[in-house]
């Protein structure tokens, strides 16, 4: 009644697809930013795709904003010498060019290559938040 598979049978039902069958890069990342974000640019769609996250109106501002206020909190509360400012400065500093000199959202996007612009602006706003803290535990 019972009829046992072998380790063989087992193997053979959870094995991966072959590399021709799995989706690429690029196509994980088109289906990733999918239609709603070419949709938003013509302001025609009122979502991201992701649950609990609203679209924003006008991100650029909030990035620009949130960059540099990471870069002034950087610099008053964290030593030069922390590895921690060095490097969060130098990926905001690259963050924040890119911003600064791109206008089309979705060239932001491709550029960062870190999700859609309001999940970066999230991690802008963690990232705000987070430098007190280090301090504190630096202290």
């Amino acid at each position: 009644m019972f009829r046992t598979r072998t380790l063989f049978q087992v193997v053979q039902k959870v094995r991966p697809r072959p590399v021709e069958d799995r989706p690429t890069d690029s196509s994980i990342r088109r289906y990733r930013l999918g239609a709603h974000r070419e949709s938003l640019s013509l302001g025609c769609c009122a979502t991201t795709g992701l649950r609990g996250i609203e679209v924003h109106p006008n991100p650029r501002p909030v990035l620009l904003d949130l960059y540099r206020k990471t870069l002034s909190d950087l610099a008053t509360h964290i030593p030069e010498h922390a590895v921690y400012r060095q490097a969060t400065t130098a990926i905001t500093q690259h963050r924040l060019n890119v911003v600064e000199q791109t206008e089309d959202v979705a060239k932001i996007e491709e550029a960062l290559n870190a999700g859609q612009i309001e999940e970066i602006i999230i991690a802008a706003e963690d990232e705000l938040k987070l430098i007190p803290k280090m301090a504190e535990w630096k202290a």
